[in-house]
């Protein structure tokens, strides 16, 4: 059988990991699972590199940010709470909370070194929300591009 590369995880290059560690600990309420100093490595599996050290790595070369084209997507159901939590620690938007057109609650915004952070309601609670505002098994699969098998066990679940 013919190997492939595995896929570990993603890497965001950070400015200040104090700035980095305190915004992914604090507003995000994730732990870290290793520290080996200028890179760490946070639960769900992605890591945060100190910019000065990552930039020697790659034999100079320059590290930029902002550039709006990646995004780390994380799902939680308790997205009121969380948009609380990023306007009481005065995190940057990209947008508030609002429903995508396949109808998930999403919110995005900035980390420190400005990477885009989206954070959305689980796409089974997605299902369920359409399913208590009175919808089909057959609308809520249009209207959230779920099969209908997966919108059925979603309202299951929930109900």
């Amino acid at each position: 059988m013919e190997q492939k590369p595995k896929f570990m995880c993603p890497l965001l290059v950070v400015a200040d990991m104090p700035r980095a560690r305190k915004f992914y600990e604090t507003v995000m309420g994730l732990q870290v699972i290793i520290d080996y100093g200028e890179n760490i490595t946070l639960e769900g599996n992605f890591a945060l590199h100190l910019q000065s050290h990552y930039q020697m790595l790659i034999d100079g070369k320059k590290v930029t940010t902002g550039g709006n084209d990646f995004e780390i997507y994380f799902e939680y159901d308790q997205l009121d709470e969380l948009c609380h939590r990023l306007e009481e620690n005065g995190v940057e938007m990209v947008h508030p909370l609002r429903k995508q057109p396949w109808q998930q609650k999403v919110v995005r915004f900035y980390d420190p070194d400005h990477h885009i952070i989206e954070v959305g309601e689980p796409m089974e609670y997605t299902c369920f929300r359409l399913h208590k505002e009175g919808l089909t098994v057959e609308e809520i699969s249009t209207a959230s591009m779920m099969p209908e098998p997966y919108v059925k066990a979603a309202i299951e679940k929930f109900a």
